[in-house]
């Protein structure tokens, strides 16, 4: 009997994605009881047997749902019936800090992975993010204006983690789940239209489709892939100069740092307001255009006020950042 074409492209994605570890090495799965994750440890599972590797199964409760502890152990449950070698669970507190639902719960979930993969040892931490997430980020990078990272979308490997999944589509993954026999969870928050991107999935997406014909998605996949090349030479380019340039103390020479191309002096800056201690989620690209003033159009300007109670300010042939005076 063939194997199903949904099944097979899942495990096609998760094989490439642990071709080049060792035997022996642990690999975690993030495991939310969807089916994209579902799907992925089950394929993670299928094809660490004959690489010799070690599967950990991870799920984090986000406490945001009635019932959300009985979904977890579900979840744990399931995993261990899926083979992982290992499962584990962590209930977290999501709180905002000025970031919205979404975000908050995000870091705090990166922050479970985290500990796990210390925990476990683990060389690298799966995610299930799909094709259809991939055109969801672009879609929304592009209607906030939000310059070429977002452009380039999700990237498929990043520190310690990696996205098998980003050649798959989210049908894919519904239908290896159904093939396979695994249950999965439809998460009420995925249908909820308070949330922008459950907007952009089941309402911008589809009207594109209809109104341009099939294949959004799939461009705007696609032009995730040709974008991040480029994004991640300049991001290169911008972590090597920051690194030659920059003082001890973090500041910048003004006239050194205004020589360099556009697309790298921004970025430069942005990575120094970062290191200053600039939260990233609250630094936008007017904050990096007024710091480049001080560079390229300086005629006297005080300071630029930026988020972290921090001030960019041009003072004897430096750009220097300290922190803003309490009011």
């Amino acid at each position: 009997m063939s194997l199903h074409p949904a099944v097979a492209a899942v495990r096609r994605g998760v094989r490439r994605s642990l071709v080049d570890l060792e035997p022996g090495s642990t690999v975690v799965v993030a495991c939310s009881g969807g089916a994209d994750s579902l799907a992925l440890l089950a394929a993670t599972v299928f094809e660490a047997r004959p690489a010799s590797l070690r599967v950990v199964g991870a799920t984090v409760d986000h406490g945001l749902q009635a019932g959300s502890a009985a979904r977890a152990e579900h979840v744990v449950a399931q995993m261990a019936a899926l083979g992982a070698d290992e499962t584990l669970t962590a209930r977290v507190h999501v709180e905002g800090g000025g970031l919205g639902t979404e975000a908050a719960a995000r870091r705090a979930r990166y922050a479970v992975l985290e500990q796990v993969a210390e925990h476990t040892q683990a060389v690298t931490v799966l995610l299930g993010h799909t094709r259809d997430d991939q055109a969801e980020t672009v879609l929304l990078g592009l209607t906030r204006g939000s310059g070429g990272r977002a452009l380039a979308g999700m990237r498929r490997s990043f520190n310690r983690y990696r996205r098998p999944l980003l050649d798959v589509t989210r049908d894919d993954t519904v239908t290896a789940c159904q093939v396979e026999g695994i249950e999965f969870w439809d998460d009420p928050h995925n249908h909820d239209h308070g949330f922008t991107r459950v907007r952009v999935r089941e309402t911008v997406l589809p009207m594109l489709e209809r109104e341009l014909g099939p294949g959004v998605a799939v461009a705007l996949a696609r032009t995730a892939d040709q974008v991040r090349d480029d994004v991640d030479l300049l991001d290169d380019l911008a972590e090597a100069d920051w690194a030659r340039l920059r003082t001890d103390a973090g500041s910048l020479p003004a006239d050194g740092t205004a020589q360099l191309p556009a697309p790298v002096r921004r970025r430069v800056l942005r990575l120094a307001a970062l290191a200053a201690g600039s939260p990233a989620s609250e630094l936008f690209h007017d904050h990096v255009l007024a710091l480049d003033a001080l560079l390229t159009d300086w005629h006297g300007q005080k300071w630029i006020d930026l988020p972290g109670h921090l001030r960019g300010r041009r003072t004897a042939g430096e750009l220097v950042f300290s922190r803003r005076p309490q009011e």
